[in-house]
């Protein structure tokens, strides 16, 4: 298991490092509460992404993305108001979407990267 978490970890790490560069500012990493986990929390423009990030060593099990399906998104949608209303002053006139960030590769560092904004 401790691979798998490094692996997460890492590609956890590697979303952050793009978000950054890509011009968000990330304001929140694994943030927890009784009803889950948000791995990112990030804010560019009039925007607050919520960002579900998926690693895989390979498509052996199928895209990551596909993981993230409706009940996922729902529950995504259920943390990021729970986020929401625990930092209240962070997003004032933001809009709150969800986002996906897939890497596949053996070392996320340097894996393929796929970026979905903005999920229904």
């Amino acid at each position: 298991m401790a691979a798998k978490d490094d692996l997460g970890r890492a590609g956890e790490d590697r979303a952050a490092r793009y978000l950054t560069d890509s011009g968000y500012e990330v304001l929140d990493r694994n943030w927890r509460c009784a009803q889950g986990e948000l791995d990112i929390v990030a804010r560019r423009g009039g925007w607050l992404a919520v960002v579900e990030v998926k690693t895989r060593r390979s498509l052996a099990y199928g895209h990551p993305l596909e993981a993230v399906d409706a009940r996922k998104r729902r529950r995504l949608w259920q943390l990021a108001h729970a986020w929401a209303l625990d930092n209240g002053g962070r997003i004032h006139g933001l809009r709150i979407r969800i986002d996906v960030i897939g890497i596949v590769g053996t070392d996320p560092a340097v894996g393929q990267l796929e970026h979905l904004e903005n999920l229904s």
